[in-house]
């Protein structure tokens, strides 16, 4: 996948710090790396950004205290914060140690 996922990403804020949504999981998710929040169905999701461009199917947010990239398809929205959403460059991803 490369070092990154793509080159911009829609966020609330310019530091991405800010929730733009929440989600309930529709089904389990277990990610391939420690890039990636893993979750069962039920389980809250909260979405800070969102990838755009190459990896449009990504986003990335919260459960609990674990952080990471989910895909999109698997989160029933049931609450935006905001309806602003800036475009930025992405930063490089991080790495799994």
């Amino acid at each position: 996948l490369g070092r990154r996922f793509a080159e911009r990403k829609r966020c609330a804020d310019p530091e991405c710090s800010m929730l733009m949504c929440r989600g309930k999981a529709m089904q389990d998710f277990k990610g391939p790396d420690c890039r990636f929040v893993n979750f069962k169905k039920g389980e809250a999701v909260y979405v800070y950004y969102k990838l755009i461009g190459k990896s449009t199917e990504l986003w990335a947010g919260s459960v609990g205290s674990d952080f990471g990239y989910f895909p999109k398809d698997l989160l029933e929205i049931n609450h935006n914060y905001t309806n602003e959403e800036l475009e930025l460059p992405t930063d490089v991803s991080f790495g799994c140690y």
